[in-house]
């Protein structure tokens, strides 16, 4: 079963900031997490609830909802900004 991919208003206004090349493949890798949450290289963070995915020098965070099926993307950005 896919899973429901929903983006905070907050990861909404940093993919808006994105260059359109990096824009690209983070949207590809959304789409990826409807049907595997849990791709390869996935790793849970450290000190705070949710997961993360690598995209070059950007990083995904996220939060899994396993009982309403849902991903919820918390933050989009630069690996030196996002955990900020």
């Amino acid at each position: 079963m896919s899973y429901a991919v929903y983006l905070k208003k907050s990861a909404e206004k940093e993919l808006d900031h994105l260059p359109t090349e990096v824009y690209d493949r983070i949207i590809k890798q959304l789409i990826s997490l409807r049907d595997n949450p849990r791709p390869h290289g996935m790793k849970k963070l450290h000190g705070q609830e949710g997961y993360r995915i690598r995209v070059g020098d950007y990083r995904i965070l996220y939060v899994i909802d396993e009982k309403g099926k849902k991903v919820e993307i918390v933050s989009v950005g630069h690996r030196k900004e996002v955990y900020r």
